[in-house]
């Protein structure tokens, strides 16, 4: 019989031992309940930072914080479901085109999202710039949108009862230090995504300077962690490994993300958000089981009417102007020649400062701040041409932008190597 009290299941953990099941349910329920204090979680939590979990543990420690709360049921909607989850980057806005273009291939997509936190921006701060569209969508219309043929995609905010158990842990794991624990973050995420209900799951783990995982093998291990949980679960799963050391697309920022999305869906929009964006959809369609490609879709228009009715059913305005911020500020070339580098994070941590992100969960965001960037790595640039363009309503905030972005590009004479968008796929 293993103990099953908080002491010893920390001390458990602390000397390298596998806790077991009774062990994981008594001490995640506790702490949802609050019987188990924060301080014995933070000090179990940096015990798995260090000790690990296996893959048994990981899988347990997730259906544990899935029973925490009520797990969503989507199986008898007449068509298959299939989500997409990123771990987030900057210039991230594929959930945007994706969603209803999936949608438009014949797919369900219920789509939980959150909210921008530091440098990485949230999809829900994004779709919020369109005048009237509202995140907090109730079960049952979810479902009556989820049901129209004519949109098929939900993009909101995930409800209290979904997981509670990993909103509080994340929160306490955010100020004692055990963030970086591949188990910790992988259960963190496939909770939520299988509360969620979906049938199928693609997973966009981003890798490099703009992303959480700033090296192939780290992110291939978390990517690796989460198809084995959705397997575990039930839900197919398959995980696709993507290039962050550079923005995606040619804006960061809620409502200039908004904008370049609707040009992907009208035909146009930068070639990297194109690509992906049909990669994924391709993924997805594939895991729902549909024979359809959604290169289709995109070119003859049904994409873009499910984007127009999916923003219509969440009480939004497709047609309404964007928001535009009050101020700009012109970066410019200082000499001829090619960019050669563009830093994903420092144009992250730019975009934040400039309002368009937050430092702390609830602080409100600046739907019109943002970077536009009007030259990315490989395209000749010349002496005083616009590099990029800021973005804010506060114009004291651009001192801090600017440091940021300070040594963040290189103008050379010869265009630099064009690194794959794509740089591994983890399946079962």
């Amino acid at each position: 019989m293993t103990a099953v009290d908080a002491v010893s299941i920390i001390t458990t953990k602390r000397d390298g031992g596998e806790l077991s099941d009774a062990q994981i349910d008594w001490v995640v329920d506790g702490f949802t309940k609050g019987a188990v204090a924060d301080e014995q979680m933070a000090a179990l939590a940096m015990a798995i930072v260090w000790r690990g979990m296996t893959r048994r543990e990981t899988a347990r420690w997730t259906n544990a914080m899935i029973a925490s709360g009520r797990r969503m049921d989507f199986t008898d909607l007449p068509r298959p479901t299939v989500d997409k989850h990123s771990t987030g980057g900057v210039g991230d806005k594929i959930t945007l085109p994706l969603a209803p273009l999936v949608a438009a291939c014949g797919a369900v997509v219920p789509q939980l999202s959150g909210r921008g936190l530091g440098h990485t921006g949230g999809t829900l701060d994004k779709l919020e710039a369109i005048p009237g569209w509202r995140a907090d969508v109730p079960v049952a219309r979810m479902r009556e949108i989820l049901s129209d043929p004519g949109i098929g995609a939900v993009v909101c905010a995930a409800g209290a009862d979904l997981a509670p158990a990993d909103k509080r842990l994340y929160a306490l794991r955010d100020v004692t230090g055990t963030v970086e624990s591949i188990p910790l973050i992988a259960s963190s995420i496939m909770s939520k995504k299988i509360a969620e209900g979906t049938a199928a799951l693609v997973l966009d783990v981003k890798v490099g300077s703009g992303a959480f995982l700033k090296t192939l093998d780290g992110a291939r291990e978390l990517a690796t962690a989460m198809v084995e949980l959705g397997t575990d679960a039930g839900v197919r799963t398959v995980a696709l490994l993507t290039a962050m050391d550079t923005p995606l697309g040619r804006t960061a920022g809620n409502a200039l993300e908004v904008a370049e999305s609707v040009e992907v869906l009208a035909g146009g929009g930068p070639a990297d958000i194109v690509e992906l964006t049909l990669t994924l959809a391709r993924e997805m369609v594939a895991q729902a089981g549909l024979d359809i490609d959604p290169a289709d879709a995109l070119a003859d228009g049904r994409a873009m009417d499910h984007w127009r009715a999916m923003i219509q059913a969440q009480g939004g305005d497709p047609d309404a102007p964007l928001p535009r911020a009050k101020h700009t500020e012109i970066i410019r070339a200082e000499r001829d020649g090619v960019l050669t580098r563009l830093d994903a994070m420092a144009v992250g941590i730019a975009t934040w400062r400039l309002g368009a992100g937050r430092a702390r969960q609830g602080d409100p965001v600046q739907f019109g701040a943002g970077i536009e960037m009007h030259a990315k790595p490989g395209d000749s640039v010349t002496t005083g041409e616009p590099l990029l363009t800021l973005h804010t309503d506060t114009p004291e905030a651009f001192s801090g932008a600017l440091a940021a972005l300070e040594n963040s590009f290189t103008i050379g004479t010869a265009p630099p190597p064009q690194p794959p968008l794509i740089l591994d796929r983890i399946a079962p």
